[in-house]
C-alpha cells in the first residue's frame, strides 16, 4: 500500500473577498508540480462563495465535474438550456465533453454557500455534454457509506463519463471500518469534511486528505464524530 497525506494547511489558498478557495490540486494561482493530480482526480476545489456573488458564465471542456453543496445554495445555468438551484444535500455532475458553457451563482441574499468542485479526466472524450443533479440529504444512514456517483448508470447515483466512485458517510466515533477498492487497481482519495480518524495510518483533522493506492482495501477509525467523502478513481489516465 503506498499513500500520500495532504494536510489541510498545506493546501493551495486564494481570497478575493466574496470567493475564498482552497485548492486540494494546483489551480489557478495555486501552481505544485508534486500536487497536480492524484490519478484521474484533477481538482479539489473547497470553496466559500459569499450571498449574492458567483463565477460567471465561463467555458469547460473534456472534463467531468461534480458540485457538492455542503450549505446554502448555487444556482446553475448552461448553455445546455439546464437552469436550477443546487441545495445543501445536492450533488451536481456535468460532462463538459465537446464544450459546455455555465455560470453558479450564490442566489441568496442572506446565507453564504460552502462547496466543493471536483474535476476528474473523462473515460471518453469529447462526448455530448450531459447535466444532472440528485438529492442525497436523506439518503444517509449513520455510520455507513452511501455511494453518490459510480460509472454504472442507476436511479439511485449520479454516473460519470469515468470509472469512479464517490462516496460519503456520517459516523459515530469509535467506529472502526475497512474500506475495500470497488473496481480492482484504482485509489482511494479520502477527504475529511468534519472530524478527526485515523486512515490508511495517517491521522486527518478537518480538511486532511489522504491518497491510498496499490492496496485492495484500508482501514478507518474514527476518532471523533466525522464526515468522510472517498473518491475513488483509476490511477491512470487515458
Amino acid at each position: 500500500m503506498k499513500t500520500v497525506f495532504h494536510a489541510a494547511g498545506e493546501r493551495g489558498y486564494n481570497d478575493i473577498g466574496w470567493l475564498k478557495a482552497n485548492f486540494s490540486f494546483s489551480f489557478g494561482p495555486f501552481r505544485d508540480e508534486k500536487r497536480t493530480n492524484f490519478g484521474v482526480l484533477r481538482v479539489l476545489n473547497d470553496d466559500f462563495i459569499a450571498r449574492g456573488n458567483g463565477f460567471g458564465r465561463h467555458p469547460h471542456d473534456n472534463m467531468e465535474i461534480t458540485t457538492i453543496v455542503l450549505e446554502g445554495a448555487l444556482e446553475h445555468q448552461d448553455s445546455m438550456g439546464n437552469k436550477g438551484i443546487i441545495k445543501a444535500g445536492d450533488v451536481q455532475v456535468m460532462s463538459a465533453g465537446t464544450g459546455v458553457f455555465h455560470s453558479e451563482y450564490n442566489p441568496s441574499e442572506n446565507e453564504d454557500t460552502k462547496s466543493l468542485q471536483i474535476w476528474v479526466f473523462p473515460k471518453v472524450r469529447n462526448i455530448q455534454p450531459r447535466y444532472d443533479q440528485k438529492h442525497f440529504g436523506d439518503k444517509f444512514i449513520q455510520n455507513q457509506f452511501t455511494t453518490l456517483i459510480s460509472p454504472v448508470k442507476s436511479e439511485d447515483t449520479l454516473w460519470l463519463n469515468q470509472d469512479t466512485i464517490f462516496s460519503q458517510g456520517n459516523f459515530d466515533a469509535g467506529k472502526q471500518l475497512i474500506y475495500s477498492m470497488i473496481t480492482p487497481g484504482n485509489g482511494a482519495y479520502v477527504f475529511l469534511l468534519e472530524g478527526s480518524a485515523k486512515i490508511a495510518g495517517h491521522d486527518l483533522n478537518k480538511r486532511d486528505a489522504v491518497g491510498v493506492y496499490e492496496t485492495d482495501a484500508f482501514a478507518i477509525e474514527t476518532n471523533s464524530e466525522s464526515r468522510i467523502l472517498i473518491i475513488e478513481v483509476p490511477m491512470f489516465i487515458s
